[in-house]
């Protein structure tokens, strides 16, 4: 039998390594825990908290693997996941909000998914099929393409949904995380500003994509949150704006308080010299300053370059989502 790889794994990477049993037929078994070895395939079983353990690696012969499945890693709770999806949607404001079922239907700009997309937030929602016939009509109504968000694991009729006829997926979004239980060094000859609203400056350099904004989607940007919002920069000794991002400070339904980041951008001519990592830097303390007791980010898992600056600033991979669209009725 031909194994299933659902993602490539290497050496120190945390798995699920599904196995048949070899004395027990049609029986099968996981196995969680960090590749030590490829050739043969090793794994040693993990921890409590999804840490590397100290106990003795497992021998899996490949002829009994049917998946192979990177994890993040580390163990993440599925509350966890819907307390940083939560923070997330508070923290983009849209045309409306409205909620059905445990879901947050949202419609703004039309441009980002973010805010353009129905998302399982109420524990319910994970175990009630998916009120399809409201998010059509929702997105019906403001004349957008009807959109879910699928994060890992907390929703899985919406996995289904999105294996269904007239549906695309999106690609990997990767959601980085990291705790905030004390200030980081910054860098101490750069000049930092933080801007209750962002001005023209701020504004002419962010792009979605490598795509301007259309005015309506910069406005909704700036709109007033059910948090504390700022727009960062970084200045050169001239003023001109080299490096901004946007952050916000919202709260989850458990009285965590997160910091988020996005929007970041470095002008061409200053990129390769540590800026956005020192933009990163300059967030964090402001959001921890700020009484925020976490931080996330959300990156393309396609963004390999984005993701080791994230993790050089302490953040790790917590969960992914995907979006699914309509795209035929």
């Amino acid at each position: 039998m031909r194994t299933r790889l659902a993602t490539t794994p290497k050496v120190g990477d945390r798995v699920i390594v599904r196995r048949r049993l070899p004395n027990t037929p049609g029986h099968l078994s996981d196995v969680i825990g960090h590749v030590v070895s490829l050739s043969p395939l090793v794994v040693r079983p993990q921890s409590v908290g999804g840490l590397v353990s100290t106990a003795a690696g497992v021998e899996i012969p490949r002829d009994l693997v049917q998946v192979i499945k990177v994890l993040p890693p580390r163990r993440v709770r599925n509350s966890d996941i819907r307390a940083i999806e939560y923070a997330t949607a508070a923290a983009f404001p849209g045309i409306e909000h409205t909620w059905v079922d445990g879901w947050l239907l949202r419609a703004g700009d039309g441009i980002t998914e973010r805010s353009n997309s129905a998302v399982p937030l109420g524990p319910s929602a994970g175990m009630s099929p998916v009120p399809l016939p409201a998010i059509l009509e929702f997105y019906q109504r403001h004349g957008l393409p009807p959109r879910v968000l699928i994060p890992d694991r907390i929703a899985p009729a919406t996995q289904r949904l999105a294996q269904a006829a007239g549906w695309e997926l999106g690609p990997d979004i990767v959601v980085m995380s990291r705790s905030l239980s004390s200030a980081v060094p910054l860098r101490d000859d750069l000049r930092f500003e933080v801007l209750d609203q962002p001005d023209d400056a701020w504004l002419a350099l962010y792009h979605f994509r490598g795509q301007p904004l259309p005015p309506t989607a910069l406005e909704l940007l700036r709109t007033q949150i059910d948090g504390l919002m700022c727009f960062g920069r970084i200045l050169t000794a001239d003023g001109a704006t080299v490096a901004i991002t946007r952050g916000t400070l919202t709260d989850s339904p458990d009285g965590r308080r997160f910091l988020g980041y996005s929007a970041v951008e470095v002008a061409p001519a200053y990129r390769r010299q540590g800026l956005g990592t020192a933009l990163g830097q300059c967030m964090l303390n402001w959001g921890f300053n700020h009484g925020a007791d976490n931080a996330y980010l959300q990156v393309l898992a396609s963004n390999e370059a984005g993701i080791g600056l994230y993790e050089k600033l302490g953040f790790l991979e917590h969960h992914r989502h995907r979006y699914a669209t309509v795209t035929a009725s």
